[in-house]
């Protein structure tokens, strides 16, 4: 179940703390790695939304999965989750921690999509081009779409530049079937 708000809370209070604590990179370090473990096995996240399983066989199996690859702090942080109920909620928690932490040290994600794997040096490139004129560092992210044919689509703040061959060739087919040009043959 989404709850932004609650998400947004919780994350605040997490980045209060840790500020205060002087933990601010060990901890979005371990939030990372909690979003890498729950995207990559979806049975963490059964486990966090189950209402079957008991709050104290959760810590039980959080604490075995986290270990000591996470701090005191964000181990503390996830239990007082589990003894709240709010476990379910722990995969937002951690995107909106991640969210905030960006915020706050005034980075900027962009994604990159292209139809091949860029090499260091365009990739270095594009980040330059984007960074330009701006004082925000760049967080950039690459994904590969053969789908694209060529070209690029490039995801920066809340803006989207299409510069793909698959979408010059669906704006061709779109004007080929509004078929503009029949009425100037007749």
């Amino acid at each position: 179940m989404q709850n932004p708000r609650l998400a947004s809370r919780y994350a605040k209070s997490l980045i209060d703390l840790v500020q205060e604590k002087n933990q601010l990179e060990e901890v979005h370090n371990d939030m990372l790695f909690l979003q890498q473990v729950m995207k990559s096995n979806r049975d963490v996240v059964n486990l966090l939304k189950s209402p079957i399983i008991k709050a104290d066989k959760k810590q039980k199996i959080l604490a075995a999965i986290l270990g000591s690859r996470v701090s005191g702090t964000t181990t503390a942080f996830v239990n007082l989750l589990v003894n709240k109920g709010r476990e379910s909620n722990l995969p937002e928690i951690a995107t909106e921690f991640s969210r905030q932490y960006d915020v706050l040290k005034n980075i900027s994600k962009v994604k990159i999509t292209t139809a091949v794997p860029l090499d260091e040096a365009t990739l270095e490139v594009i980040r330059q081009k984007v960074a330009a004129g701006s004082d925000q560092q760049i967080r950039l992210e690459t994904a590969v779409n053969a789908d694209l044919i060529g070209g690029f689509v490039l995801e920066a703040s809340d803006n989207l530049y299409d510069a793909s061959v698959l979408r010059d060739l669906k704006d061709i087919k779109q004007q080929f079937n509004k078929n503009i040009y029949v009425s100037q043959i007749r």
